[in-house]
């Protein structure tokens, strides 16, 4: 007996939870004081991008290393995903996002100003093969103001929660004369437990269909199963972010050492913070999914690559450095 392949998704959903949107808008009070930096874009490079041309604000309330400047969404670096100090003034967002059950990493106010319009663009990164996801819960809305997203208009409502596809062309548009609309916007790791909170007919596309679920990671961060610092030959895709075939490339000497208690990855110039993903021994990049993981064992590293369900995995040879 044959089945039918699940569904195409559509490009967005609401998610289960309603949280109290009164409380969100009472928060803002607390941080409106100060004038939020412009929203910039970042690469996989590690450079921040131009500041937007148009009204188009952010409060980071998470970002990397906590730095409560950078309005950027962030990637794989040097620094783990951790609060800033914004979030201190924000009790009942900060109790809102420790009930998502996924792993965290930019969480951004992000306020659009009356008459701003975003050019049109698409995240490849927010991808459910890849298992990163990009939530919405509105804070303060108006009609005109609006996402458009693979040409179907939202405007969402507040306390609700949204995912949406934004690997999908999409725009922001306020026309609205005097409101301005503010967002809060989460980028998460889809976890089997995060899936659980689509609605039903999202059901049969998240456990069959190509998703990547990642592992919830474990409370207390397990140690390097080994002597540091450590030292391999990765090819030179497997940090490349960009790179369409992850496993292939010429081998480059990489290192991994731990520094201020952050497990690092040195590669081609470039550190990157490590992570567990899940308890199984297997590491992932920091702003990342399991998209990309190595686990150490007794003569070297397994690299693995996942796209959705399938797996595709390269060892290399690896140890302590002994002098």
């Amino acid at each position: 007996m044959t089945t039918s392949p699940p569904a195409a998704a559509a490009e967005a959903a609401r998610l289960q939870p309603v949280f109290d949107s009164d409380r969100l808008a009472a928060e803002l009070a607390a941080v409106t004081s100060h004038t939020w930096g412009p929203q910039r874009t970042h690469t996989y490079g590690g450079q921040v991008g131009q500041p937007a041309a148009i009204d188009w604000r952010v409060l980071p309330l998470r970002s990397l290393g906590g730095d409560p400047d950078r309005t950027d969404p962030g990637g794989p670096g040097p620094q783990p995903f951790t609060a800033t100090r914004w979030l201190d003034q924000l009790p009942y967002l900060a109790e809102v996002l420790g009930s998502i059950p996924a792993p965290l990493n930019a969480v951004r106010l992000m306020a659009l100003g009356p008459g701003a319009v975003s050019t049109a663009h698409s995240d490849p990164k927010y991808r459910l093969d890849r298992g990163i996801v990009r939530l919405h819960i509105p804070v303060v809305t108006d009609p005109g103001a609006v996402l458009v997203l693979d040409g179907v208009e939202h405007c969402w409502q507040p306390g609700a929660l949204w995912y949406g596809d934004f690997s999908r062309e999409h725009l922001v548009r306020n026309t609205s004369a005097a409101v301005t609309r503010v967002h809060v916007v989460i980028d998460a790791l889809l976890t089997a437990e995060l899936a659980a909170w689509f609605p039903e007919e999202w059901q049969e596309l998240l456990t069959r269909g190509e998703v990547l679920l990642n592992r919830t990671s474990p409370t207390a961060a397990p140690a390097w199963p080994g002597a540091l610092p450590y030292e391999a030959l990765l090819p030179s895709g497997f940090a490349d972010f960009d790179a369409a075939a992850p496993l292939d490339g010429s081998l480059l000497p990489a290192r991994i050492d731990q520094s201020d208690d952050v497990l690092t990855l040195t590669v081609a110039g470039r550190a990157f913070a490590l992570v567990p993903a899940g308890d199984t021994g297997e590491f992932r990049f920091s702003g990342w999914s399991e998209q990309r993981t190595l686990q150490p064992d007794t003569t070297g590293l397994t690299l693995r690559v996942r796209r959705g369900r399938a797996l595709a995995d390269r060892h290399v040879t690896a140890a302590p450095r002994t002098s």
